[in-house]
């Protein structure tokens, strides 16, 4: 990979991303939200019992933009529809 972006340098830019920078994924902010509700401190009966309760809170994401929406301006990316 490195010969390769070394050969193209005229029309490649290369970036070097942190290998785990969780502060630049909304999919950790959108965790955070969703551990703060009814999956905190509770034991579960089975992998079963946590989906479940995961999809039913994940539909407060689709009634809500505005969670989903602060999850991406945390890490400061922006969202544009095609």
């Amino acid at each position: 990979m490195a010969a390769f972006a070394a050969a193209n340098t005229l029309w490649l830019t290369v970036v070097q991303l942190p290998r785990y920078a969780p502060e630049l994924n909304p999919v950790e902010m959108s965790w955070s939200v969703l551990k703060g509700g009814d999956i905190a401190n509770r034991v579960f009966g089975g992998v079963d019992e946590l989906n479940d309760l995961i999809r039913h809170d994940m539909t407060g994401f689709q009634h809500r933009p505005d969670l989903l929406d602060g999850c991406l301006a945390a890490t400061g990316l922006t969202w544009e529809p095609s």
